[in-house]
């Protein structure tokens, strides 16, 4: 391939000021086998420096849905079913799918035989949600720690291609963590449930149940740089996940500004939302507040919900400041640890006919 064949395709302009490292760039994407035709396709649609990663992605041949389903004995519209349960959404002639997938999709409709096809298509998105998180997060993690400051200090076309290459390469160290950390991690849930004791119905358990949110996030988003605000957030997030890990908490969701978290000792949701609430006490940029509240939850797809879920989230919304607000049934259930409850009055919460008893927690 010459530079005549690039310009002819539109790609490159032995005029431009960057034409060298256009065509360095051309060159090193032709020797790795590259076509032209994948080359214009890649400048019209997405992004050259990024062609040979994406096409690191790709590496087998792709095979439509009718194709899979006839390897699992099932319809096109089966497996494109499968596939937008699990938050992925392909239509009948993408080619979406590798032989890879054959085992995969059967083990998907296996687990309808043994959890029943609803259970199991809640399962698949709850999976695909999770995995939908972690590949943005993957995604993420390149463009704001590599690749932006690689523009910012203005290297060539060539080398981003070759560090978005690499970073695509290494995502397969991201699939052993994953397995890695799966067993750890289904063995804390089993222990977690078996410790909620017997129950009526199975698909409760009787936990506490908290939020902290940041009080001013909205203000503050306005009057800081993306840059500062990422890092308030960034900060918040990895000092609760670390709070709440440590005192045998699972931190369930991070909302931007807001954590939910639960326990089985109540007395372990005060001390981590106190800690929380402490770390942050000289901090101007983050005003913690938080509610808790005790008894039994909804479990469903790794989420938590009912009236005791609505409940904590109304209560933190009545704290002020670093306060911590909690139910009666959180004081008269926490082990003693050194905490403190001030009675806090009782207050009306959004959703309730009845005011609720509230009290305040605090180191003794």
């Amino acid at each position: 391939m010459d530079p005549a064949s690039y310009q002819a395709a539109g790609l490159y302009d032995p005029t431009a000021t960057n034409a060298a490292e256009r065509l360095a760039l051309l060159e090193w994407l032709t020797a790795r086998g590259i076509t032209i035709e994948q080359m214009v396709r890649a400048h019209r649609e997405t992004s050259l420096t990024g062609l040979a990663g994406d096409l690191a992605l790709e590496p087998e041949r792709r095979i439509t849905a009718a194709e899979l389903g006839e390897r699992l004995g099932i319809s096109a519209d089966e497996v494109m079913a499968l596939s937008l349960s699990a938050g992925l959404k392909v239509s009948a002639h993408d080619l979406a799918y590798t032989e890879h997938d054959v085992p995969l999709f059967a083990t998907f409709r296996g687990g309808g035989s043994m959890f029943g096809e609803i259970a199991t298509r809640r399962f698949v998105h709850t999976v695909g949600a999770a995995l939908a998180t972690v590949a943005e997060a993957a995604v993420s993690l390149f463009q704001i720690n590599v690749e932006g400051p690689m523009r910012a200090s203005g290297v060539s076309e060539l080398e981003l291609a070759q560090q978005n290459l690499r970073a695509t390469q290494s995502l397969e160290q991201v699939q052993a963590i994953m397995r890695g950390l799966f067993r750890p991690h289904v063995e804390a849930a089993i222990r977690r449930f078996r410790e909620a004791g017997p129950r009526s119905d199975i698909g409760m358990a009787r936990m506490t149940i908290g939020f902290i949110d940041m009080v001013g996030f909205t203000p503050l988003a306005h009057r800081v740089s993306t840059a500062e605000l990422r890092e308030v957030v960034e900060r918040f997030e990895e000092t609760a996940h670390e709070v709440v890990t440590t005192r045998d908490g699972r931190l369930v969701k991070l909302i931007g500004d807001e954590v939910m978290f639960v326990t089985r000792e109540p007395g372990a949701a005060c001390d981590i939302a106190l800690t929380l609430i402490e770390r942050f006490a000289g901090d101007p940029s983050v005003k913690p507040r938080g509610g808790l509240a005790t008894g039994d939850l909804l479990v469903r797809g790794g989420d938590y919900y009912g009236p005791i879920v609505n409940l904590a989230a109304r209560v933190a919304q009545l704290a002020v400041p670093h306060e911590l607000l909690v139910t009666q049934e959180v004081a008269a259930h926490a082990v003693p640890t050194g905490l403190r409850f001030e009675p806090a009055g009782r207050r009306a919460v959004k959703g309730l006919e009845e005011p609720v008893t509230l009290l305040t927690v605090d180191r003794a």
